[in-house]
C-alpha cells in the first residue's frame, strides 16, 4: 500500500508541476509544436493543402512572439529598477524559465516573423514544398529554444539534436542540385561526429559527477575538489578535462567556431541563401545561449541546497568555498573559450578576403561574428566568480550583439536571395555597377555590411564596444587579465582586418563597370524584395541611434547571470 501511495504522490505532484507551473512558462514553444502539427496536416489532408503553408507557419510565430513578449515583460526589473534574477525550474527540472531563457526565445520568435516573409517573397520554398520547409524552420527552432532553456545534460543532447537534424534537410532543400545535396551530406556526417563527441563527453562528467542536472552537477563539482587534495587528483582531473573539452566540440561546431567551422563554408556555399541565414542567425543564436547556460551552470558557486536558508552565515561561508573550489573549472572555460575566440575571429576575417562567391564570404564572416561572441562570453565567465555585477554587464552585452546581429545579417542574406533573383548569380563580380540601376539595394547593403565591420553610427558599432567594453572590465577585475588583453587586442585588430573584404562588395557595386552582357536589371526598394529589405535595413540604423531600449532588455537576459 506504501508503495501505491508513494506513486499516487508521485504522479500528482509531477501532474501539478507540469499542468500548473511548466506548460504557462512553455506557451512559446507549445505554439511552434501546434504549428508543426497543423503544417503537418496542410501537407496530408486534402482539405488543408488549399491553405498556404507560409500563413499558417507566420500566424504560429507571431502566437509564440506575442507569449515570448509577454514572458519577458513579466520579468523583475521590466520598465524601471535593476532587472532582478528570476529563476524557475520546469518539468521536474529538465528546463529552466528565467531571464536568458525569455530573451532568447523572444528573438528566435521575432526571427521567425521576420524570416517567413522573407522566404515567401524570394520564391524559396515554392508552394508545394512550403509545408515541409516551414515545418523542418519551426521544428529546429523549437529545439533552439530548449537550447536557451536546457538544466539538464540529457535535454542539452535532445535539444541540439532537435535543433541540428533539421537542419541538415534543410541544407539539401534544392532537389536536383549536386552542390545542395553535398552540403547536407557533409553537415549531416560532421554533425553526427559531432553530436558523437559531445554525448561522451556528456557521458564522462555526468559518470564522474553522479548527476545529469547542471546547478547538482556544479555542487557535485564543488564538493569533488574539495575532497579530494590538490595535486593528487590524478585520473579524475584528467577525465573532467576530457569531458569538457568533447562537450565543447558538440558546442564549438554549433557555434562554427575554429577548429569546427570546417563544414559552414561549403554548406552556405551549397544551400540556399535563405537556409544560410536561418543557420547563421537562429543557430547562432541558441549556440551562444547554450553555452552561457552551460559554462554558468558549471561555474557559478551554487550556495545552498534548494529549500535552505540562504541568508545564515553557513550558507554565506559554503557559497565563498564552492565560489573558490570552482575557480578552477572557471580558468579552464575561460581558457578555453577565449582561444577559440581568437582563432576563430582571425581565421573567419584573414579567410574571407580571397572569397568570390557572396554566400561564402558571408560564411565567414559568420564565422568572424562567433569570435566576437564568444570574447564577450570568456569576459562574463571570467568575472562571474568574483565580480558578478559585471558578469550581468558582459552577458548584457552578448544579448545585445544577438539582437543587432539578427537584423544585420538576415539582411545581408535576404539582400543575396533577392539579387540572385534578379541576377541569376551569387558570384560578387555579377554586382558590378549595381549602383547605376538599383541604388537602393546598394545603400541598402551599404547600410548592412558597414554595420557588420562595427563602424558607427549603425548598430554594429554599440555591438562590438559593448563587447569590448566588457573585455576592458574583465581586464581591470578578473584574474584573466593576460588573456583578456590579448582578446580585446586581436578583436581590434580583426575590425580592422574585415574593413576590406566588405568594403570589397560595395566598391564593386559602385565602382565597376555596369558589364556589357548584362542587362540593367533594376531592383527597386519599392517592391515586395525592397520592403523586406528595408524593414531589415531600418532596424539597424535605428538601434545605432536609439540604442537605449534594446539594451535595457539585453540587460534583463543579463541578469541570470546573478
Amino acid at each position: 500500500m506504501n508503495s501505491v501511495s508513494d506513486l499516487g504522490s508521485i504522479v500528482s505532484r509531477s501532474l501539478h508541476d507540469t499542468l500548473a507551473l511548466s506548460l504557462p512558462l512553455f506557451r512559446p514553444e507549445l505554439c511552434l509544436a501546434v504549428t508543426v502539427v497543423l503544417l503537418l496536416l496542410c501537407r496530408m489532408l486534402p482539405v488543408l493543402k488549399m491553405l498556404d503553408s507560409a500563413w499558417v507557419a507566420l500566424g504560429g510565430a507571431a502566437f509564440a512572439l506575442f507569449y515570448a513578449w509577454s514572458d519577458l515583460r513579466g520579468l523583475p526589473g521590466w520598465l524601471g529598477g535593476d532587472a532582478l534574477a528570476s529563476r524557475q525550474e520546469i518539468f521536474t527540472g529538465l528546463l529552466v524559465f528565467d531571464s536568458l531563457t525569455a530573451y532568447i526565445r523572444l528573438l528566435l520568435m521575432a526571427f521567425l516573423v521576420l524570416y517567413i516573409p522573407f522566404t515567401k517573397v524570394s520564391g524559396i520554398p515554392d508552394r508545394e514544398d512550403g509545408a515541409d520547409f516551414y515545418t523542418l524552420v519551426l521544428g529546429a527552432t523549437l529545439g533552439m529554444c530548449l537550447m536557451a532553456s536546457a538544466n539538464h545534460l540529457l535535454m542539452v543532447f535532445m535539444a541540439v539534436e532537435m535543433a541540428s537534424v533539421p537542419s541538415y534537410a534543410l541544407a539539401g532543400l534544392l532537389k536536383g542540385r549536386r552542390a545542395s545535396s553535398e552540403a547536407a551530406i557533409k553537415y549531416a556526417v560532421y554533425g553526427a561526429g559531432a553530436s558523437g563527441i559531445m554525448l561522451y563527453g556528456m557521458s564522462l562528467l555526468a559518470g564522474l559527477l553522479g548527476s545529469c542536472h547542471l546547478p547538482t552537477m556544479a555542487r557535485q563539482l564543488a564538493g569533488l575538489a574539495g575532497a579530494i587534495p590538490a595535486g593528487n587528483l590524478g585520473g579524475v582531473e584528467m577525465v573532467l578535462v576530457l569531458g569538457g573539452l568533447m562537450l565543447a566540440v558538440g558546442l564549438a561546431f554549433k557555434l562554427s567556431a575554429v577548429p569546427f567551422h570546417f563544414w559552414c563554408p561549403d554548406v552556405f556555399e551549397g544551400a540556399a541563401a535563405e537556409v544560410g541565414g536561418f543557420l547563421s542567425v537562429a543557430s547562432k543564436t541558441a549556440a551562444v545561449a547554450l553555452l552561457l547556460r552551460i559554462a554558468f551552470g558549471l561555474g557559478m558557486p551554487v550556495a545552498v541546497l534548494p529549500g535552505a536558508d540562504s541568508s545564515s552565515a553557513l550558507a554565506g561561508q559554503a557559497a565563498a568555498l564552492q565560489g573558490a573550489l570552482l575557480g578552477d573549472a572557471r580558468h579552464f572555460m575561460v581558457a578555453t573559450i577565449g582561444l577559440m575566440a581568437a582563432l576563430t575571429c582571425t581565421l573567419g576575417n584573414l579567410a574571407a578576403y580571397g572569397q568570390n562567391n557572396m554566400k561564402r564570404l558571408l560564411a565567414y564572416s559568420t564565422i568572424a561574428h562567433a569570435g566576437y561572441l564568444l570574447m564577450g562570453v570568456a569576459a562574463a565567465v571570467a568575472l562571474s566568480g568574483s565580480h558578478p555585477a559585471s558578469a550581468r554587464t558582459a552577458v548584457s552585452a552578448v544579448a545585445f550583439y544577438l539582437a543587432t546581429y539578427l537584423f544585420m545579417n538576415l539582411g545581408a542574406f535576404a539582400i543575396v536571395a533577392f539579387l540572385r533573383n534578379a541576377l541569376r548569380s551569387e558570384e560578387i563580380a555579377s554586382y558590378a555597377g549595381l549602383i547605376r540601376t538599383s541604388p537602393g539595394i546598394v545603400v541598402a547593403t551599404g547600410v548592412v555590411l558597414v554595420s557588420l565591420i562595427g563602424l558607427p553610427p549603425l548598430a554594429g558599432f554599440w555591438s562590438k564596444f559593448l563587447i569590448f567594453s566588457a573585455l576592458v572590465e574583465a581586464i581591470s577585475l578578473s584574474a584573466e587579465r593576460p588573456l583578456m588583453l590579448v582578446l580585446l587586442v586581436v578583436g581590434g585588430l580583426n575590425t580592422v582586418f574585415s574593413l576590406y573584404y566588405y568594403l570589397r562588395v560595395l566598391k564593386v557595386m559602385t565602382f565597376d563597370p555596369l558589364p556589357a552582357d548584362r542587362p540593367g536589371e533594376a531592383l527597386s526598394l519599392v517592391s515586395f524584395p525592397g520592403a523586406i529589405v528595408t524593414a531589415l535595413a531600418v532596424p539597424v540604423v535605428m538601434l545605432g541611434i536609439f540604442w537605449s531600449g534594446l539594451y535595457a532588455c539585453a540587460q534583463l537576459a543579463g541578469a541570470f547571470a546573478s
